[in-house]
């Protein structure tokens, strides 16, 4: 449960974050108490089905796209190092992501010449 709620809260911080929203503006879009948001997003509050579906829709999410994002992986496969480099990145930014993709591009492109 702990690892659920652990990528429940890097996904609602993801789509906050890449939406531009601060969590007291999520909070009131959301209808919950502002400090709500913080505790969920750092994994010390469970919240239930009804919340967050108020939360993913006030991120203009539907619930499928929210899981697909934060989807848990099996054992065997959280052993790749594919899925690896995935879990770590779910939690930056998009602009981290972006510079990482542009590091990962350079990096490439060394090994083709």
């Amino acid at each position: 449960m702990d690892d659920l709620m652990r990528m429940v809260g890097e996904g609602i911080r993801h789509f906050r974050r890449q939406r531009g929203l601060s969590q007291e503006e999520l909070a009131s879009k959301a209808e919950v108490h502002e400090t709500y948001i913080g505790k969920l997003e750092r994994s010390e509050k469970v919240c239930s089905v009804v919340v967050l579906a108020k939360i993913t829709n006030a991120l203009d999410l539907s619930m499928v796209e929210f899981f697909s994002y934060i989807q848990p992986v099996s054992g065997e496969e959280r052993e790749s190092t594919l899925t690896e480099i995935v879990d770590r990145l779910r939690s930056r930014s998009e602009a981290e992501q972006k510079r990482i993709l542009k590091v990962i591009d350079v990096m490439l492109d060394d090994q083709l010449s």
